[in-house]
């Protein structure tokens, strides 16, 4: 049975125009549940992160800071939330989420975190709304254990992987694709393995042609045993910041051709769904949405 992490922590309260996309972590399941996509023994809660775990990727000064409330004004308005108890413990909860995804994922074929994808967290800081790396974490878990040799993280964000690229910059076990705008978010980009930057106004075809050239090289020349995909849908066309124009139904291409790309080689992968920014909250819910009945309808 294909497993879902679902974290029940929300973070409240938050600064006036956060709360509204936090909102589709609660969305999310409840549509998916509401519509017979999933049933609720497939949803289950991760407990949060241990500290050994967290500092396999983290630096312990930095790890204490968030435990300890003692992040400096400056370093809170890098992140992009006040900090808070209850935001840390959230982060702990999303990281050990993706390392079960992971556990599952080599059962079942692929598993999925409703939250996850903090990808600007970086060994010593957070940024852009990402306190803990949990792709990142959850590598260094795997890689730890001796479960995985080589990792492929595809991150498919509009918003380059910045702290999951500076992370592993010098592991030769992970290798880091991030396919995104060039112009969005962050402006100093760090350097993945393969970067694939698009031109603001990028469209569906554009978008599918790359990914369809590119995915499969890197099947064959990387030879992962376990991947990561960030499945962000902050590429479509009403996203509020991402500058590209994919469709709703390219952004379902995308997910069916990662999936079947993956499936195809026997690799098993754990989903986080990271950005998502429309300002009809019902788009953004239908297109992560979709990534799970993609999910369901390859791999059940």
């Amino acid at each position: 049975m294909i497993k879902i992490a679902f974290d029940t922590i929300y973070a409240h309260p938050l600064p006036a125009g956060h709360r509204f996309p936090m909102l589709k972590y609660e969305l999310i399941p409840a549509q998916l549940l509401h519509e017979g996509t999933i049933v609720q023994e497939q949803l289950f809660v991760p407990q949060p992160c241990n500290a050994a775990n967290v500092l396999l990727t983290h630096d312990a000064g930095y790890f204490e800071k968030l435990l300890h409330q003692t992040l400096t004004a400056a370093e809170q308005r890098k992140i992009g939330f006040p900090q808070s108890p209850m935001l840390t413990q959230r982060e702990l909860v999303i990281a050990q989420g993706t390392i079960d995804c992971c556990l599952y994922a080599m059962q079942y074929g692929v598993a999925l975190n409703i939250a996850g994808g903090t990808h600007h967290a970086f060994a010593d800081r957070g940024e852009g709304f990402c306190l803990l790396n949990d792709m990142a974490i959850a590598a260094n878990y795997l890689l730890s254990q001796q479960l995985v040799k080589k990792i492929l993280i595809i991150d498919l964000d509009v918003h380059q992987g910045n702290g999951t690229a500076k992370l592993f910059e010098h592991n030769p076990h992970v290798f880091t694709f991030s396919m995104h705008g060039a112009h969005n978010y962050p402006f100093h980009k760090e350097k993945s393995d393969l970067d694939v930057p698009l031109t603001d106004g990028a469209g569906t075809t554009e978008y599918l042609d790359l990914l369809y050239k590119t995915l499969p090289h890197l099947i064959t020349t990387v030879k992962p045993d376990f991947a990561f995909y960030l499945s962000g849908v902050d590429i479509l066309d009403t996203d509020k910041f991402g500058k590209l124009k994919v469709s709703m139904e390219g952004c379902r291409q995308r997910d069916v051709f990662v999936f079947n790309t993956l499936q195809q080689h026997g690799i098993p992968v754990a989903v986080a769904m990271g950005g998502g920014y429309s300002a009809d909250i019902k788009l953004i819910v239908e297109a992560h949405c979709n990534t799970y009945r993609t999910a369901m309808d390859l791999y059940a």
